[in-house]
């Protein structure tokens, strides 16, 4: 079937409808400004750390201790200079300062210190993450082998990148650390705030649909499982009704602590104390003491079958 041109004569009519918008509606758009932070360039900064904490599993083989120091020294390099353009824009968008202002601040130079303080932390960085690895081998029986763990599991992939995103985030740096969450958001369906505080030894289990909140506090040695929510019971207001921003909204969770799937917890004054348990599809708006465990009570299954004139009840023993 042949273009109907006359419809096609319609297009610059429609473009500027379009291009009229910009105006219309300018939140939407961002023109005319210095260039923000570039998506693909984070998300190539996210490949290169995982090549420099897990080096030999992904991007690179036959590394070893002889050649290894030259690979991460050319990929510390090119973060140096990814890292200072990207933090220097999102530096400069934050402050509102247009390009090339009379007197300007050194943004790049802002964002150079800024790099070099985040990459002077990827040695501590690795040793957490040896610590979550092993909480996974350790908590999970399916495990065969560290290394499993690394190639395979969802949840390492976005505590990863929620413990960088974390250091720029402490950093005082914009955007950036959110891009890089929301980047393993999508790729694991697991969401992870960069401002929430996380312990050592941390382990999601499956991970699907778990949420994390910005201000949820998670102490040592926790572990969640599938669809667990740590949110925010409501969101307070000022005189004029707008959100309050920056107070407490999200639960602690105190050390030791096992939270099965589809549990909810709510509430920036909730306690999970230490050693607790809670169990699955458990909703949860109040503190619960240390060595308690929560569930919802056990429910019967109506069973109807072919040789079964009426319903049974049956006990559901599964938590």
């Amino acid at each position: 079937m042949a273009s109907d041109f006359q419809l096609k004569e319609q297009l610059p009519d429609l473009t500027q409808d379009i291009v009229d918008t910009y105006t219309q509606v300018g939140t939407i758009n961002h023109l005319g400004h210095c260039p923000l932070p570039n998506y693909e360039v984070v998300i190539q900064c996210i490949h290169d750390l995982q090549e420099i904490l897990f080096p030999g599993y992904r991007q690179q083989e036959g590394l070893h201790l002889g050649n290894v120091a030259y690979y991460v020294g050319a990929l510390v390099d090119g973060l140096h200079d990814k890292l200072t353009t990207q933090i220097g824009r999102a530096l400069r968008h934050d402050a509102g300062v247009p390009c090339h202002s009379e007197g300007e601040t050194d943004y790049e130079a802002l964002g150079q210190a800024k790099a070099v303080q985040f990459l002077k932390q990827i040695p501590e960085v690795r040793k957490i993450l040896a610590l979550d690895v092993r909480a996974a081998y350790e908590g999970d029986p399916a495990v065969k082998s560290p290394d499993e763990v690394i190639f395979c599991y969802p949840g390492l992939v976005a505590v990863t990148v929620y413990r960088l995103a974390n250091v720029l985030h402490r950093l005082e740096v914009p955007l950036i650390p959110r891009m890089m969450t929301e980047w393993a958001h999508s790729k694991t369906g697991i969401d992870i705030h960069p401002g929430a505080t996380i312990g050592r030894h941390f382990f999601i289990d499956h991970g699907t649909g778990v949420v994390i909140g910005e201000t949820c506090e998670i102490g040592d040695h926790v572990k969640l499982y599938q669809g667990v929510t740590l949110g925010a019971l409501s969101f307070p207001t000022d005189s004029d009704g707008n959100i309050m921003r920056g107070n407490k909204r999200h639960p602690t969770i105190e050390d030791h602590v096992i939270i099965y799937a589809n549990a909810t917890v709510l509430g920036g004054q909730t306690v999970i104390g230490e050693q607790s348990v809670v169990g699955s599809s458990v909703w949860l708006t109040h503190t619960v003491a240390p060595r308690t465990t929560v569930m919802i009570d056990k429910p019967r299954l109506k069973i109807r079958g072919e040789h079964i004139d009426e319903l049974e009840d049956v006990p559901n023993y599964q938590i």
